[in-house]
């Protein structure tokens, strides 16, 4: 039987290798947490409530094959996520929207901004703040300016540790400014959460025969890279190799390491029905932390008292019991990202995967999307 490691058990790993799995390759998967669905983890708490121990996750996608793939391996269930963001004491829909001009403006300086808006893009639902920012309109770039000032800028300095005018744009344009009252953080055909719970969907999609998965290993302390070949236990393998990790680790950092932000959560549990408006609400303002996620609002859940965790961004270090969860995205650190690319391009049998392997924030259907196309190639 054909063989294949993967490295690592979140979407990425897991999808890839159900895929692997169903060619006739027996698959082993190394995954350094004690448990499985990299962030996606989710359980039960001494409260009854199901929570997210990395962060909230609901998946969104605008294409039906994706979501029809999930539907494999589990019931789901709509959700439309809201999100609010907290300025100077009110909290406001995100992505921003007519809501928030009548939050912060008079009566007539709201009604005068819309139609600022209106005119300047006719038939248009969505604008990012970059291009409001921009705007000849003085109106227009006025109110982006004031969003920016209070919540982009604030966010964004707190959540990544650097200036706004050093990251990626692309960070910067994932919330609209929306030109309506329409409430909702994604706009896709598809947005849904598990029935059960996101561990639930992983075990589903691990129960397969020629799959065997190892919790509790470092993988690198087993696989090497020695003159261009993948060695494990020492021995020099030849069989597809899928690693999901950090990618400067896998090359034991020969060029600059890559920069990932990592997370800290302070979990709360109050007696009462309800902590705050949305199940997620930024506080740019806020001294230290970045946001709040309640989570039996994520999915709505009918119990008793309410259990919220409390997060803070800092930098990601190895050793130093964290985890990194996203690649911080800047010109340096794409240049830097491009040369391990290259090195693990000239190794035949390793396929790099994921949100840490490919350095980019991924959504997790760009996750999933991804994950299908190596599979694919790998024979």
């Amino acid at each position: 039987m054909k063989q294949a490691l993967v490295v690592g058990c979140g979407l990425s790993g897991a999808v890839i290798a159900r895929e692997l799995a169903e060619k006739g390759f027996h698959v082993e998967i190394l995954e350094k947490r004690n448990h499985i669905g990299g962030n996606m983890y989710d359980y039960v708490d001494e409260y009854g409530i199901l929570v997210h121990k990395y962060g909230p996750h609901t998946f969104h996608t605008c294409k039906k094959e994706l979501y029809e793939y999930m539907c494999r391996f589990g019931e789901w269930d709509e959700y439309h996520l809201t999100c609010g963001a907290e300025i100077n004491g009110i909290c406001t829909p995100t992505p921003f929207n007519f809501k928030t001009i009548d939050d912060f403006y008079s009566e007539d300086d709201a009604k005068k901004l819309k139609a600022e808006i209106h005119k300047l893009y006719p038939g248009q639902d969505t604008a990012t703040v970059v291009e409001t920012l921009n705007a000849e309109n003085k109106v227009v770039s006025g109110y982006a300016q004031f969003l920016f000032d209070n919540d982009y800028s604030l966010y964004s300095a707190k959540q990544w540790g650097v200036s706004p005018s050093e990251i990626d744009p692309s960070i910067l344009k994932r919330v609209p400014l929306r030109f309506n009252y329409n409430e909702g953080y994604f706009d896709d055909e598809f947005q849904v959460m598990p029935h059960v719970s996101f561990t639930a969907f992983f075990k589903k999609l691990l129960d397969h025969p020629n799959i065997n998965v190892e919790l509790g290993v470092d993988a690198l302390s087993r696989l090497k890279i020695t003159d261009g070949n993948l060695k494990y236990n020492g021995d020099i393998i030849n069989y597809p190799v899928i690693y999901t990790g950090a990618l400067d680790e896998l090359f034991g950092c020969c060029f600059e390491k890559l920069p990932y932000r990592s997370l800290r959560f302070e979990w709360k549990h109050e007696d009462t029905d309800s902590f705050q408006k949305y199940p997620v609400v930024a506080y740019p303002q806020a001294p230290d932390f970045v946001r709040i996620i309640e989570y039996k609002k994520l999915p709505v859940q009918d119990v008793s008292g309410t259990t919220y965790e409390v997060e803070y961004s800092l930098p990601y270090k190895k050793g130093c019991n964290n985890e990194p969860y996203y690649p911080l995205l800047t010109e340096e650190s794409q240049n830097n990202y491009c040369k391990y690319s290259q090195k693990a391009s000239e190794i035949n049998n390793l396929y790099v995967c994921g949100r840490l392997g490919d350095f980019k924030y991924y959504n997790m259907d760009q996750a999933l999307e991804k994950a299908l196309l190596v599979a694919k190639n790998i024979e």
